[in-house]
C-alpha cells in the first residue's frame, strides 16, 4: 500500500490542481504514447501522485518527463532499453510494469526485455539496442563511460543524444527512487514483476 494517500481534485490547492490538470490533460494522457493516469478513486497513479505533494517542484519533474518521453530525438526502442534498464536497477515494479508494455509497442524483443529483467546478457540483435545497452550498465556499474563506449555512443547519438540519454536516466532514477520510497503498487490485479527486496 503506498505511504501517500491519493490527492483527488476536491482535496487540491490552486498549485497542485494546475498540476493536476497538466498531468491528468497532457500528452502523458493523451495519443498513441499515453495510458491510464488516474485511478477509480480520481487520484493519480504512478509517481505523479507524489508530486502534487509539493507542487513546484513536481511542476519541473513532470515537464522534464514530458520533454524526454515526447520530444526527444532517441528513437522509441532506444528510449525504451535505457528506462528499462533503469527500472530493473532498482527494481521499480510500477515503472518496470508501465515500460515493459511501452518496449514491447515499441519493437524491443520480448527475449531482450526478459534478459534485461533477469539481469543477464541480452541478446540484441538491433546494433543501436546494444550500444545503448552497454552505455547504461557501463555507466551505472562504473559510474563512468570508457572512451570507447562514449565514442561509439556518440556515433549512434550525436553529443545532443548522449545529453538526452543523460537526461533520461537521471529523470527516471528520481522516478524510481518516487515510486520506491512511497511504496507506489503497480494497479489493482496486476501482478508486481519483482520480488520486492529487502531492506537493510
Amino acid at each position: 500500500m503506498s505511504r501517500l494517500d491519493f490527492l483527488v481534485p476536491t482535496k487540491l490547492g490552486a498549485e497542485q490542481r494546475r498540476l493536476y490538470e497538466s498531468i491528468a490533460g497532457g500528452k502523458r494522457a493523451s495519443g498513441p504514447k499515453g495510458g491510464r493516469l488516474v485511478n477509480a478513486e480520481g487520484g493519480l497513479v504512478g509517481p505523479f501522485n507524489a508530486w502534487l505533494y509539493s507542487p513546484e517542484i513536481g511542476k519541473r519533474i513532470h515537464e522534464l518527463g514530458e520533454a524526454i518521453r515526447f520530444e526527444s530525438a532517441l528513437p522509441q526502442n532506444l528510449l525504451e532499453i535505457a528506462v528499462l534498464v533503469i527500472g530493473r536497477e532498482w527494481s521499480a515494479q510500477f515503472e518496470w510494469w508501465a515500460h515493459e508494455r511501452f518496449a514491447r509497442r515499441d519493437g524491443v524483443a520480448d527475449d531482450v526485455i526478459l534478459a534485461i529483467k533477469e539481469r543477464r546478457a541480452p541478446p540484441f540483435t538491433d546494433a543501436a539496442e546494444r550500444a545503448v545497452h552497454r552505455f547504461c550498465r557501463e555507466l551505472i556499474d562504473s559510474r563512468r563511460v570508457s572512451d570507447a563506449t562514449y565514442a561509439a555512443t556518440v556515433e549512434l547519438l550525436g553529443e545532443g543524444g548522449v545529453v538526452e540519454l543523460l537526461a533520461l536516466l537521471g529523470y527516471y532514477s528520481l522516478v524510481s527512487m518516487t515510486l520506491n520510497v512511497f511504496r507506489v503498487d503497480v494497479p489493482p490485479g496486476q501482478t508486481p514483476p519483482f520480488e520486492e527486496p529487502p531492506v537493510h
